[in-house]
């Protein structure tokens, strides 16, 4: 009987850190993990937590900001047998506690700048005993601990391709929270698909911009890892500091969302060739204006790829070579990816007829954590039988199979009967010269049911008159798009990867 040969991550982290053990894995400010002390770390933790008691099958919460300790963490986690949860520093006190409730975590660990976050009494959380409560940093680091664990040797791992990996929560910060489960195959063609798809490969160094807990970080972090290369990661981003080590460590690879792409292309005296280095230069969270894109093309790199994902599990992307020729789509599907629009009785739409966009492959998730119904009301079986996951975004798939997003379907605007996409009056009025950023909402109307409301961020020191700003606006949009009013603030509201969540600027309005 031949074994299963399933292409774990760990068992690659395994293999780097015993053939390259003096290369650097993790770079984090004054911080160094080579790659023996990677797989060393990994190790420690795995038969730390596993003599705290953690065992396959189990789920353990992780609260912890950028810094090394937590691709150990995660990994070490894992190797366990253990799922790991990993939760965002944005959240409240009380939502951390859901979270970890549903999760039902039986272990948490916490990073001590984030000890505001979580309540002392464990008598609020269903399966977190007081001694399972840890800290990473400050007066009760358990990384000291575990730096002083003695077995730093790997144990027999077990894991299955269909075991739990990971629960992401994403924005299921109101409401009934929704946990994705994600498994190792999924976990595993995250790894091998994006790195084939954006061609990292041991030589390369990529850099992370946004939180690491994210979904959206780790398109750079697994398949640097795979590889073997050498990840950099940035505490916080500024778009200087990002300029300057992108030039000073020579990064090949990097990850940003559209608000990050504006701050960078609003500094002084930008010079492309500071970006020499890049080979790919990736966006996602939320598709990119054209007038943006445009500005990336010219005065950062033309080795942009974008990608619009669905945390639940598939993917599309936009590579270098298709920018100028489908510019306002957002590529095909990611390897091992399949795409389908669907109509609202399941049928499936003809190209350039927009519908929902529904994914099927190798990266889907398991389930909603504890949620069949949900996970059920999730799935489009097409005529062979295969489970596609519907999305809730609007798009089109034209004659040559590139994807063009359309809207949120929840974010689209009804009013006077007809469908108004928010993103098509989006890239107009971005296109005003004292616009830094803006979003679109639907807010009601008696004659109408709803009407479309702008939301602006102006350029630093510009003060806008914002019935010029609605003339101008009106004058190049269509009639069924013209704005009602605008509005100016001074940001918006985003999770962790920069996109606007625009049910919170909708809520006062319907409230």
């Amino acid at each position: 009987m031949i074994d299963n040969t399933h292409f774990d991550i760990l068992n690659v982290i395994e293999a780097h850190g015993t053939y390259q053990p003096e290369k650097p894995a993790v770079c984090c400010g004054e911080i160094t993990r080579l790659w023996g002390n990677l797989k060393q770390n990994v190790n420690k933790v795995a038969n730390f937590f596993k003599e705290m008691g953690v065992n396959k099958g189990d789920n353990v919460a992780l609260l912890v900001g950028n810094r090394p300790e937590i691709i150990e963490l995660i990994f070490g986690i894992v190797k366990t047998g253990a799922c790991v949860v990993p939760l965002s520093g944005l959240l409240t006190k009380e939502q951390v506690t859901v979270l970890v409730n549903n999760s039902d975590a039986k272990l948490f660990v916490v990073d001590n700048e984030f000890k505001n976050l979580v309540t002392s009494d464990t008598s609020h959380f269903t399966n977190i005993e007081e001694d399972k409560l840890l800290y990473v940093g400050g007066e009760l680091d358990c990384w000291k601990k575990i730096s002083f664990q003695e077995k730093d040797y790997g144990f027999d791992y077990n894991c299955s391709p269909e075991d739990n990996f990971n629960i992401i929560y994403s924005s299921g910060t109101t409401g009934v929270p929704k946990g994705i489960v994600q498994t190792h195959r999924a976990r595993s063609h995250w790894a091998t698909s994006n790195a084939i798809e954006m061609s990292f490969n041991s030589e390369c160094k990529s850099l992370t911009t946004t939180a690491l807990y994210s979904n959206g970080t780790w398109l750079m972090m697994l398949p640097t890892l795979f590889v073997g290369g050498t990840l950099h990661v940035m505490n916080g981003f500024d778009p200087q500091a990002f300029v300057e080590l992108v030039k000073k460590e020579s990064i090949t690879h990097t990850f940003l969302v559209p608000p990050q792409f504006s701050a960078i292309l609003s500094l002084e005296n930008l010079k492309k060739d500071s970006f020499n280095s890049l080979k790919t230069i990736l966006s996602a969270g939320s598709p990119l204006r054209l007038d943006v894109k445009e500005k990336i093309l010219t005065s950062i790199s033309e080795n942009l790829f974008e990608l619009y994902g669905f945390s639940e599990g598939f993917a599309t992307m936009l590579k270098p070579h298709n920018q100028r020729k489908k510019i306002s789509s957002v590529g095909t599907p990611v390897l091992g990816f399949e795409i389908k629009i669907i109509d609202e009785k399941g049928s499936e739409c003809p190209p350039n007829v927009p519908g929902e966009i529904a994914g099927y492959g190798a990266g889907m998730m398991k389930e909603y954590y504890r949620e069949p119904e949900l996970t059920k009301k999730l799935i489009w079986t097409d005529n062979r039988g295969r489970s596609f996951i519907k999305s809730g975004d609007i798009g089109s798939l034209d004659q040559d199979g590139f994807l063009t997003i359309l809207d949120r379907k929840k974010d689209m605007i009804i009013s006077g009967g007809l469908n108004v996409f928010p993103v098509d009056i989006e890239e107009v009025v971005g296109k005003h010269p004292d616009i830094v950023d803006v979003t679109v909402i639907g807010i009601p109307h008696d004659k109408w049911g709803e009407t479309c409301l702008a939301l602006i961020i102006p350029k630093n020191g510009v003060k806008l008159d914002c019935n010029k700003v609605k003339k101008w606006c009106n004058e190049r949009l269509a009639k069924h798009q013209r704005l009602h009013n605008v509005e100016i603030r001074e940001d918006f509201p985003r999770n962790a990867l920069g996109k606007v969540l625009k049910r919170v600027l909708r809520e006062p309005y319907w409230s």
